[in-house]
This record gives structure tokens, C-alpha cells and sequence, in this order.
């Protein structure tokens, strides 16, 4: 079982990239807008109601994956580093899945502002995730959440054997996937 966990901020290109790794691999993706969304349709994520449900959603889908035969999954995540709950994440994701066997991957995705917010417009990017559809609201949350918190790591910072952190400012989604593939023998 292969976890390739796929994070950055807002509009970097995760789903994108998980996407075109999903074509060129075994991999199945799973983009955190896929609990989200389904949860909006109730409650939305911002809420207590919604959090839980997204968070159970998620764990049920792990715990599934990580005991199943598939060849592996793609996550995506907008990992906040400023938040050690977003540090605990990431390692009990990581750990439910090496405890049974898995190999974790980790890729960091980095892009300049203009960049993000060209591809906040994007037709793939509203097709798969609906709640973005709002261009208004979802500049604004792109904006105020990178004024909130740190969603880069620091040079150094992460010390993961298995990590590659890639500026895809000026690359493909495909160029980023065939990186990732080769690096980790996927």
C-alpha cells in the first residue's frame, strides 16, 4: 500500500496534480474536497457538524484503504503549519497506514500568489469542487487563510525520509505528476 500524501496551500494545484498522478499510476485519488462537499450539502465545513462529519468520512475511507489490497491513494490537504492539530494529523494519518505495512509519501506543493489565484478560476478546479464556484468568496478565503496561517514548510522543517517539495509555479499538473512518479518509483 502506497500513501502519497499531497499538500500546499489553497489553489496550488493539489487535486490537479493528484489527478494526472491517479492516470499514470495505480493510485486512486482522494481530494479533501470530496468529504467537504458532500458534507456541505448539511452542514457546512465551518461548523462543529461539519468538521466531525468530514473528519469521520475521511477516517472510515483510511481505515479502509489502509487494510485493502489497492495499490495505494493519493490525499490532498492544505496542511496549516502554524498548527501543531495539523502536525498531529499528519502524523496519525501516516502512522495508521506504515502500522499496517504502507510506504507514506510526502509532497509539498508551492506556487506564487498570482499563480494560486489564476488557478482558483480554473474550469477543472470549480467542476470537482462546487463550494469554490463563489470566485468572490473563494479569493477571499484563499487570501485571509494565507494571512492566518503558514501553509509552506520552512526550509528544513520537515524531516520525512520520503519528501519532495515542488515549485509548480510555472509547471504542468502532468510535469509535476512524472516528477513525483520517478522520485518515489510509483
Amino acid at each position: 500500500m502506497k500513501f502519497v500524501h499531497v499538500f500546499g496551500p489553497q489553489a496550488v494545484g493539489k487535486m490537479t496534480v493528484g489527478q494526472e498522478l491517479a492516470k499514470i499510476t495505480d493510485l486512486k485519488l482522494f481530494h479533501n474536497h470530496m468529504t467537504i462537499d458532500l458534507v456541505n450539502h448539511f452542514f457546512d465545513y465551518s461548523t462543529k457538524e461539519g468538521k466531525r462529519l468530514v473528519k469521520l468520512f475521511r477516517q472510515e475511507i483510511f481505515e479502509e484503504v489502509s487494510k485493502s489490497d489497492l495499490y495505494g491513494m493519493i490525499f490532498t490537504y492544505v496542511w496549516m503549519f502554524d498548527m501543531k492539530s495539523d502536525w498531529d494529523y499528519v502524523e496519525r494519518l501516516s502512522q495508521l497506514f506504515e502500522s499496517r505495512g504502507g510506504a507514506v509519501y510526502y509532497v509539498e506543493l508551492e506556487a506564487d500568489l498570482e499563480e494560486r489565484l489564476e488557478r482558483n478560476k480554473t474550469p477543472n478546479r470549480l467542476e470537482h469542487k462546487p463550494k469554490k464556484r463563489d470566485l468572490e468568496w473563494s479569493e477571499n478565503d484563499l487570501k485571509r487563510t494565507m494571512e492566518k496561517h503558514r501553509l509552506n514548510s520552512l526550509e528544513g522543517e520537515i524531516k520525512f525520509p520520503n519528501y519532495i517539495k515542488i515549485n509548480n509555479t510555472n509547471l504542468s499538473a502532468e510535469q509535476v505528476a512524472t516528477i513525483i512518479k520517478e522520485k518515489f518509483d510509483l
